[in-house]
């Protein structure tokens, strides 16, 4: 089922998603299904699985250091019909510009058709590390849009290099990304807004934000974004603070503002064990004000942890 259509038959009922990251090459898939696990009493009805794009490493070679291309976190598809199979719950493979050709994506696609995967995140994707600003792949996707453009084309049987009369096309239910706070790379929020508009234009059928600290700054990005004339649901994606590093790392990282009351308790903690205490009441709070504001769904960051999403759920759902 389609997550607009998991929307639709809610009737109004906040629903609850979270996303996972793949385990990285040479671990057993049974370490994701553990996480997975505590999370299924709260029955969402989708889960998304990041792509990761390929990485540089540097491998030790006759006194001198290779340097090679490789993908740490390989296998969303995969994964995502694993998950399906496993649980009978819906999985939203990210599909990602970075590091994918059109090609690449359009066998990406095919086989998560093939596979009933019915829902995709369309998503520009970060920089490599060793690049200070995001470079298109060769053969690639500059931006988002052009994704949601590609995965549309499929969905009316048109291929890169024909048009297959069909009736059985993807008719992918396509996610995109929003920032309340503004993509660290756009001038201003209102540029930013345009863009998404782009995506809406293009084809997009949901909306799913970034993460942020302060309700009130999703609030106003709904409300632009509906002056904007953009009308699909737009999910407002939490994540809970773990550790103390997180005030560093993620302003810097994502360039969202964090509350004072929330630095100040998270100053006041001994220890990380204290930080995630605080980081759950927060983001329970900060749950239950969207949940009673009607959004369609809460959906969290686990970066493959789920005991503090249980925590956060088991008070909400």
């Amino acid at each position: 089922m389609k997550v607009t259509e998991h929307i639709e038959n809610a009737k109004g009922e906040t629903l609850f998603s979270f996303e996972i990251v793949p385990p990285v090459k040479g671990r057993n898939i049974q370490e994701l299904y553990d996480n997975i696990d505590p999370l299924m009493e709260f029955k969402p009805p989708f889960i998304d699985v990041t792509t990761s794009r390929e990485e540089t490493i540097y491998v030790q070679k006759e006194g001198l250091l290779d340097k090679k291309t490789t993908r740490m976190r390989p296998g969303t598809v995969g994964i995502c019909a694993s998950i399906q199979h496993k649980y009978n719950v819906d999985t939203v493979p990210h599909v990602i510009c970075g590091g994918f050709t059109k090609e690449e994506t359009e066998y990406m696609l095919v086989d998560c058709h093939y596979l009933g995967i019915q829902n995709v995140m369309a998503l520009r994707g970060d920089a490599r590390s060793e690049q200070k600003y995001f470079e298109p792949t060769e053969g690639g996707h500059p931006y988002a849009v052009d994704l949601v453009k590609q995965i549309q084309d499929l969905n009316r049987g048109k291929y890169l290099h024909e048009t297959v009369e069909t009736e059985h096309t993807g008719k992918f239910c396509i996610g995109v990304a929003g920032y309340p706070e503004k993509h660290l790379e756009a001038p201003s929020l209102q540029s930013d807004l345009k863009r998404l508009k782009e995506k809406v234009d293009a084809g997009a059928d949901y909306v799913v934000t970034q993460m942020f600290f302060n309700n009130q700054k999703y609030f106003e990005f709904v409300e632009a974004a509906k002056k904007m004339g953009i009308t699909i649901p737009i999910i407002p994606g939490i994540k809970p603070i773990a550790v103390k590093r997180h005030l560093q790392l993620l302003p810097q990282v994502f360039r969202i503002d964090i509350p004072e009351d929330l630095i100040d308790a998270v100053d006041d903690c001994a220890t990380n064990k204290g930080v995630r205490e605080v980081g759950i009441e927060w983001a329970i709070q900060q749950s239950r004000e969207l949940k009673d504001a009607g959004v369609p769904v809460l959906h969290y960051y686990s970066m493959g942890k789920s005991d503090n999403i249980k925590a956060i759920a088991k008070e909400l759902f």
